[in-house]
């Protein structure tokens, strides 16, 4: 590909479209790779009401109960597991497809379940393509956008979590009208709709600049990226970044290459990433299982699940009363996360970490602090203590929205060099579900060993734990290219940094 084949192509693109549609594009690529998180968001909505009918109807255990709730995130780790070496072979994109369509056989397996190891099959199908979905959404939309926009568009699946959370909801008030042997199975099987609709709209995108690259496909490559840059210098600069990164002599400029050395299968990577890491990618996996661990073991989950639960000790007696609760926690958390969206790229993310992470800390306390004096006041209404409760509540899922929820899934898929990238992010993802898990399986039974009140408390100590690692460790990324994000790491303190323009281009770095 020469550079005069480079002009010509810039130039038949610019003919077709205006260079302002270029951001769109990136934009609409975006919002379809990052709509396979409604899938994980349906299934917690949905579940959260089906629930209750399928214990009535299959006359299911407490426990079993409580299995079935959590174990979608346990069963997602083989998804997660299997996603990086999936995405390296096969592409990003098709990835996208094939997660759809574990969620689609999933979804029907469930809907068409008799009995509960047959229900539970059906969550693991479907577990498995959550696991690819949440793993290769931030990262095909961290490859696809420019590095100005880049924050903004990979913290879309968590807006669209929460998406699938609220048509969960309406599938559970609309199929509740229906007999419970039958409700509870609509309410599962139409989640296969979304998946099969989601299936056919990735096809209409373009596969990542970045696994074209590393497959060889430089024209190919190129195109995208002139679709989705602001400028043809900057089309033609970071491909000349990836190129550069996955280790291609700037000779080699014809539209389709061999790759030296090439490591397109994932060969080689595991031992990189967890044998012998260089200082910087040990860093890098770090950083990225930290920043994991802490989003879920801090409580979010307990939260979501538990709303009603929480809102009962608080002193809500009537159900009424704590489903209104539990709907203003979902409205609360979705328009904090679209304000986390839309500032991630101009305050940057160690700021929204830090400020997130330091309110979740507050709020925790204040919420553990007043359930206790609720829990040892027993018979006596106090009104502050259950107006205090509900306010933390809904200060916590703001201030965990606004930062740690969209930001962990922006740093995490765009901190790894491009040969670990698939694989490195799927590694944060396996933590990320294993914990949800954990956490979504085991609050009821540590709310009766610690009290609930004590649980709370206990969140808000991992808070402030996370507080310090994100300030020690984390370094900003924001404006870096991508291909420039394993100088930042290595010295295992967030003071190094560089300073960028606001094209994103280097002026200087300080230690």
């Amino acid at each position: 590909m020469s550079s005069s084949g480079i002009e010509k192509g810039v130039v038949t693109a610019e003919a077709e479209a205006p260079r302002g549609n270029r951001s769109r594009f990136a934009f609409a690529c975006a919002i379809l790779a990052s709509m396979t998180s409604i899938i994980l968001g349906y299934d917690i909505g949905v579940m959260s009401g089906a629930a209750i009918f399928i214990k009535e109807d299959l006359k299911l255990s407490d426990v079993q109960l409580e299995i079935l709730m959590g174990i979608l995130n346990i069963y997602s780790l083989v998804g997660s597991g299997a996603a990086g070496r999936t995405s390296d072979w096969i592409g990003r994109r098709y990835t996208i497809v094939l997660a759809g369509a574990f969620f689609f056989c999933g979804a029907l397996l469930m809907g068409f379940a008799i009995n509960y190891p047959f229900i539970m099959v059906g969550r693991f199908v479907a577990g498995i393509g959550v696991g690819y979905a949440m793993m290769i959404a931030p990262v095909y939309t961290a490859e696809v956008a420019p590095a100005t926009s880049r924050g903004f568009l990979s913290s879309f699946p968590e807006i669209f979590i929460n998406i699938g959370i609220l048509l969960g909801y309406v599938s559970n008030y609309f199929f509740a009208k229906l007999p419970v042997h039958i409700g509870w199975r609509f309410m599962l099987g139409v989640g296969a709709i979304p998946s099969v609709c989601l299936a056919i709209g990735v096809l209409a995108m373009p596969e990542s600049p970045r696994w074209l690259v590393l497959q060889g496909r430089l024209g190919d490559a190129f195109k995208v990226l002139d679709k989705t840059s602001n400028t043809k210098e900057e089309a033609i600069s970071r491909l000349n970044d990836i190129k550069r990164a996955a280790g291609i002599p700037e000779d080699m400029t014809d539209d389709v290459i061999v790759v030296p050395n090439r490591k397109s299968a994932g060969k080689g990577v595991w031992k990189d990433l967890l044998v012998r890491p260089t200082p910087a990618v040990r860093h890098i996996l770090i950083a990225c299982l930290g920043i994991h661990f802490a989003q879920q073991a801090s409580g979010i989950d307990a939260v979501v699940l538990y709303s009603p639960t929480i809102f009962q000790k608080a002193g809500l007696k009537s159900k009424n009363d704590q489903l209104l609760a539990t709907v203003a926690v979902g409205i609360v958390k979705t328009l904090f996360i679209v304000v986390g969206t839309c500032v991630v790229d101009r305050f940057g993310r160690r700021a929204l970490l830090l400020t997130s992470m330091g309110g979740m800390f507050l709020s925790l306390t204040a919420l553990g602090t007043s359930l206790t004096v609720i829990d040892r006041n027993p018979g006596h209404t106090l009104k502050w203590a259950i107006v205090l409760s509900v306010t933390m509540v809904m200060t916590f899922v703001a201030t965990f929205s606004i930062g740690a929820g969209p930001v962990t899934w922006v740093y995490c898929s765009e901190i790894f060099p491009v040969r670990l990238r698939a694989q490195g992010a799927s590694l944060g993802v396996m933590l990320n579900r294993l914990m949800s898990g954990i956490i979504g399986m085991t609050f009821l039974s540590l709310s009766k060993g610690l009290t609930i009140g004590g649980a709370f408390l206990l969140f808000a100590g991992v808070a402030a734990a996370a507080w310090v690692f994100f300030f020690t460790f984390l370094p900003e990324t924001r404006g870096i290219p991508l291909e420039e994000m394993e100088s930042l790491f290595g010295s295992y303190t967030a003071n190094k940094k560089k300073n960028v323009t606001k094209e994103g281009k280097e002026v200087v770095e300080k230690h």
